[in-house]
């Protein structure tokens, strides 16, 4: 090899191969553009180049760095949601000798575990804590995150927060700059390259004060996630510089060598500038009160495994419904892994108030594997309908008094164009055969929500088909239940 060609390795404080799964030991389990791989980087050189392996401790909890474990080859803890900053002070005070690293995202940090973390910055606990702020839940299904901009569209604000309603996001490197026992608080970006080198001098010196005695030290880390955002890694980095960062500005709140933090207060915005969101009251209103003839209550249960689009399927439908003037719900249910894990979701259409998003029993299943049709089937009412991803049944599956009807949508998509447009050719199937909804809809929901023009062609002809399909193929005099319509 010649002198002057790079040799690139992965840092020794990672494992050499990750043993989460047999057939994937070279690559974490992050969604391609996600940010946690990029700090987990600056965090492992920081470690190796300070001579910290031996000492460190990770703690890290429930969201996407679940699995953080697999990949530090330190002393690794798992907490509890939200409760990082507690086990990490019981780890640093049993083992004050310890490096002991909190890793944290917005969710667990600035929502469930406010008071924790709070409370360790103010009692001046010697750990370093990495707050990963991408302003929505990324785990669990693009929920609402207390760091949410205002106006940002989320699963449980579909019509974009509101501080009226939802309130304004939380500034935490500017709340916990308030306290007198933080000694380091930062707030970094991972939009370029210039802006990654700021981090991760952030995070080096964020470890070194800890390595020093110096004591509570803070990073918050806006970082992109393209999955839940629905966009490309592009996309989601130009987004945080054009958006985030104008909201949650960068720069350093606390540093060890400022005695008393300058000026007092952190930064402050107008009001106008924080709500940064012309919207309608009355607009809203009338669209909320919209009302179709739609039936009067549909209840749908969606699974598989993480990667089939079973959850974004849900939420197509449920957006569907509010397009439609619809009470509706949409409730996930899947392990920590965004692929390849065992998933399913819940959506109820109703023009009545919904008492529980949980289906316990459903009008319609739609099996996007073998596994999950043995699963649900047996909750499936007399009468109710199965759409199975297959060609043909299992020979071992019985379902009496329950319609089923057999789509191979994985091979129709692949035919289409992509295998990945399965779950939309399963919806088009759906509403081909109770008709619950209008296709125009389905597209419409498309349109917001497909970025890429040549996926969303496909997305459309994979509808298509899937209402041809149930058309031509399902045998004469299969009917499906009768739905009650408003």
């Amino acid at each position: 090899m010649a002198d002057n060609q790079p040799v690139l390795t992965k840092s020794p404080v990672f494992y050499e191969t990750y043993e989460r799964k047999s057939e994937l030991q070279q690559q974490t389990h992050y969604c391609p553009g996600c940010g946690h791989g990029v700090v987990h980087k600056l965090i492992a050189e920081a470690i190796a180049d300070l001579g910290l392996q031996d000492r460190t401790i990770f703690v890290s909890p429930v969201g996407c760095s679940v699995f953080a474990y697999y990949y530090f080859d330190v002393g690794n803890v798992q907490a509890a949601h939200g409760r990082t900053p507690a086990v990490a002070t019981a780890l640093k005070r049993a083992r004050p000798e310890s490096i002991v690293v909190a890793y944290q995202g917005d969710g667990d940090l600035a929502a469930i575990g406010t008071a924790e973390i709070l409370h360790a910055a103010n009692r001046g606990e010697a750990i370093t804590v990495f707050f990963i702020n991408n302003a929505i839940y990324g785990m669990t299904g693009g929920q609402m995150a207390p760091t949410t901009l205002i106006g940002q569209v989320s699963t449980t604000t579909p019509f974009g927060r509101r501080a009226a309603n939802e309130g304004y996001p939380l500034h935490m490197a500017e709340l916990l700059a308030t306290l007198q026992a933080p000694v380091y608080i930062e707030r970094v970006a991972l939009c370029d390259n210039k802006n990654i080198m700021r981090a991760r001098k952030a995070v080096r010196r964020a470890i070194e004060l800890q390595r020093d005695e110096a004591g509570f030290s803070f990073v918050e880390i806006l970082s992109p996630c393209p999955t839940i955002w629905k966009m490309t890694p592009v996309e989601a980095r130009n987004w945080v510089q054009e958006k985030l960062v104008p909201i949650f500005p960068l720069g350093n709140f606390r540093d060890a060598r400022i005695p008393e933090p300058a000026n007092g207060a952190p930064p402050q915005r107008s009001v106008a500038q924080v709500l940064g969101l012309n919207e309608s009251p009355a607009e809203l209103s009338q669209q909320r009160s919209k009302k179709t003839s739609q039936p009067k209550n549909l209840t749908i249960k969606v699974a598989g495994f993480g990667g089939q689009g079973v959850l974004l399927l849900g939420q197509i439908l449920a957006e569907m419904g509010l397009r439609e003037g619809l009470e509706v719900s949409w409730l996930p249910s899947y392990g920590p892994e965004m692929r390849s894990g065992s998933a399913h979701c819940h959506v109820c259409l109703s023009q009545e108030r919904i008492g529980s998003p949980l289906v316990e029993h459903p009008d319609v299943l739609v099996a996007m594997n073998e596994i999950s049709l043995h699963k649900f089937a047996p909750q499936m009412p007399r009468g109710g309908l199965i759409l199975y991803n297959a060609e043909s049944l299992p020979a071992s599956f019985s379902a009496p008094d329950v319609k089923v009807v057999c789509v191979p949508a994985f091979d129709i998509a692949d035919k289409l164009g992509a295998t990945k447009a399965a779950n939309i050719f399963m919806l088009g199937a759906l509403l081909g055969l109770t008709g619950c909804l209008p296709v125009a809809t389905a597209v419409a929901v498309l349109e917001a929500t497909v970025m890429n023009a040549d996926l969303l062609e496909i997305d459309r002809r994979a509808l298509d088909a899937g209402v041809a399909f149930v058309g031509e193929a399902v045998p004469t005099g299969l009917s499906t239940r009768s739905i009650e319509r408003g």
